[in-house]
């Protein structure tokens, strides 16, 4: 694949033997517990029916089933003379007209009125089920049923073999296509006049176009679909005219998350000081809230940007630039300048990359680096520490890009003994052990069935390498911290992606070191590409980006499954790179993912790391980050949070990417939250809540 000119000429994406270029093929999903990307958003209406009409909502029998129990339950109300769920209005053009309920949906849709006819209503069957649900209502039943004994009882007695899922569309951009699919669907219907036989009408094969029916003009229902498709191109309309023309449209996702996320944590923050505190925290490190992506309007929405009811931070005291004797044309770290002395020195190459009194034992737990969830800590103490050298010579050799890219293996293990030698030890969490966590997950989501071949071996190079040097030289601060302190780096890369840039910095000025340059051997066009993609990828792992990457992949995602043909062709550098960085991403954050043994180890040197921050910030008079505070953080609280609002959505939306290869990392990523969820303390009653605040007040005086 050429970075520049796209797809090898004379090769189809979708060729099995081409295989570096082919094509992803997205599945419908099962039900399963949704993110907060499913929920409502007011601020951007939904279109009535598109949704429900180009989604695969659970099965027919299911929505027979629903329009079977919502004509009893009006029934019953309208006989009684009381509705619970439903608002009954004034029958008109023969429907009844449905509203929901704000008690019932509350958080939920709330659609406009809608007419629904009554022989839609009263109609079971396979006929009545063809024409789905409006979106409106639709996406409120399936919210709701988590939340209702009814519902509960209802997907109890289901079998996970009748249900085939539903794919909600969320983002903006493939709402519209979606939306326009419909009316371009109607229009067949009202015209009766044949599909063209065109690019469109190939492109739609694979989807859910409907035979045209035959409907006579001036019939009701000739009029009815008329009105609807009127109301289907009017709502496109006012989505189209409301796009700003400097926008991509995976910016208009990403706004749309923002927006929806900031609400989730407006409630969050309000239930507790303790969640005033996560919401904070996801706030500072997960939203790029420092530059100017959203509109002015959402910026000015809430004190702290994003949904924090707190007042905006402000420095007691402002920390001096500290000026060293490197000059700012030099790449140094923040602890140490480089050394360009080789960490190897051995003629011999180890069999496993790494020295060790322990290599049987070491091959025996290298032998399951293709297993999800493999102890890494045990792969450190058998590794002499050094697990980033072990893990990754491993991962490159059962993949032969040693032979592949012509890469000497003393070079390889010179490389990357100089590298682990530049992760900070003393760091807790960032460390070369979660170097070699990442390299691992990376690897193994390379693996995943849904991608094979789809990637060449210059890309999983790239991806491997990203994965290694990610967090070199990583000072165990924060990007917040490094720019709130005006620190060095903070003013080499305008706090930009501050860490970010000095660990590609890092890493590639080693690979100018005597006896260091594993890619010698490469063309000079493959390395520029590798270069590219290399920093693509590391760059993504700035956890500010991560609602626009979110936002991107799912976009990709929905556009694709909305245009009909269900596969994601990957046939240019922007789509290939999207789904790289968010591999990486997500081994990035995959400790969640993980056996709950190992996830916990992880969270307890991850807040070791950031109490350690926090207590720099206390001794330079420093207003104390989000989560810093060793005394008080809540640990398993700000988990459930953390899980909740960044890492199930993002491991959602790779699921529908990789489905059905995810659904055991989604599994144990639940319960692993569930777990937080059931150590999190007992609220204390009111009166012991204000004795608290007044034993501190008598303490403050």
């Amino acid at each position: 694949f050429d970075v520049e000119n796209g797809a090898s000429p004379g090769r189809s994406p979708l060729d099995g033997g081409a295989s570096p270029s082919a094509g992803l093929v997205l599945q419908n999903l099962p039900q399963r517990r949704e993110s907060f990307l499913y929920r409502s958003d007011s601020d951007f209406e939904m279109s009535p029916k598109s949704m429900s009409r180009n989604s695969s909502i659970a099965s027919e029998s299911f929505v027979a089933y629903l329009r079977g129990r919502i004509a009893v339950i009006l029934a019953e109300a309208e006989s009684d003379g009381i509705l619970r769920g439903f608002s009954l209005g004034g029958r008109s053009g023969g429907g009844l007209t449905i509203s929901s309920s704000p008690s019932l949906l509350s958080g939920m849709s709330a659609p406009s009125e809608r007419t629904v006819p009554d022989d839609e209503v009263g109609g079971g069957g396979l006929e009545a089920s063809r024409d789905k649900l409006p979106r409106t209502l639709s996406t409120s039943v399936l919210r709701i049923k988590h939340r209702s004994s009814f519902w509960e009882k209802f997907w109890e007695q289901r079998t996970k073999r009748d249900i085939h899922g539903e794919d909600l569309i969320v983002t903006p951009f493939a709402q519209i296509l979606a939306s326009l699919r419909s009316v371009r669907n109607n229009f067949l219907s009202l015209t009766n006049v044949p599909p063209p036989k065109s690019r469109r009408s190939s492109a739609a094969a694979g989807g859910t176009t409907p035979q045209p029916r035959n409907l006579a003009p001036g019939d009701d229902a000739y009029m009815k679909l008329a009105i609807e498709t009127m109301e289907e191109l009017d709502w496109c309309l006012d989505q189209l005219e409301t796009i700003q023309t400097h926008r991509s449209v995976s910016d208009m996702a990403s706004l749309k998350f923002k927006r929806m996320l900031n609400k989730e944590l407006s409630h969050f923050s309000e239930s507790s000081k303790s969640g005033n505190q996560i919401s904070e925290y996801i706030c500072s490190t997960f939203l790029d809230v420092n530059k100017r992506t959203t509109a002015s309007s959402f910026l000015q929405q809430d004190s702290c940007l994003l949904g924090c009811s707190a007042k905006p931070r402000v420095s007691k005291k402002k920390e001096r630039p500290r000026h060293g004797s490197n000059t700012m044309s030099q790449i140094s770290g923040v602890k140490k300048p480089l050394c360009h002395t080789n960490s190897f020195t051995g003629e011999k190459v180890p069999k496993y990359g790494v020295e060790t009194l322990h290599e049987d034992d070491l091959g025996k737990m290298l032998i399951e680096i293709d297993r999800w969830g493999i102890d890494i800590f045990r792969i450190g103490d058998l590794s002499n520490n050094r697990p980033l050298t072990a893990v990754a010579y491993a991962a490159f050799q059962s993949r032969d890009l040693l032979k592949t890219f012509l890469i000497p293996p003393k070079t390889f293990i010179t490389f990357m003994m100089t590298l682990e030698d530049h992760y900070v030890k003393d760091n807790p969490f960032h460390n070369s052990m979660h170097a070699a966590d990442v390299t691992q997950s990376t690897h193994v989501l390379l693996n995943t069935p849904a991608l094979e071949s789809v990637f060449t071996p210059l890309e999983i190079t790239a991806a491997l390498f990203a994965a290694t040097i990610h967090d070199v030289d990583h000072p165990g601060l924060t990007n917040q911290f490094l720019i709130n302190s005006s620190s060095e780096l903070a003013l080499m890369y305008n706090d930009e992606s501050v860490l970010e840039n000095h660990h590609l910095a890092v890493a590639f000025k080693l690979l100018q070191n005597e006896g260091c340059d594993i890619f010698v051997n490469l063309g000079k066009k493959q390395r520029q590409t590798l270069r590219k993609m290399v920093i693509d990828m590391v760059l993504s792992t700035d956890m500010s980006k991560h609602m626009s990457l979110l936002a991107d992949l799912k976009t990709m995602v929905e556009t694709k499954k909305v245009a009909g043909s269900g596969v994601l062709l990957l046939d240019n550098y922007t789509d290939r790179i999207q789904v790289l960085e968010n591999l990486v991403h997500c081994a990035d954050l995959s400790n969640p993912t993980k056996p709950l043994s190992l996830y916990r180890r992880w969270v307890d040197l991850l807040m070791e790391e950031f109490f350690q921050q926090g207590d720099r910030e206390r001794e330079q008079n420093l207003d104390i980050s989000p989560m810093c505070d060793r005394h008080s953080a809540t640990i398993e609280k700000s988990q459930v949070g953390f899980i909740d609002y960044i890492v199930h959505p993002l491991w959602e939306t790779w699921a529908d990417l990789v489905h059905p290869d995810a659904q055991d990392i989604l599994d144990t990523l639940e319960e692993n939250r569930d777990w937080y969820q059931s150590m999190i303390p007992p609220s204390p009653p009111p009166a012991e809540l204000r004795e608290q605040a007044e034993a501190e007040e008598d303490e403050g005086d």
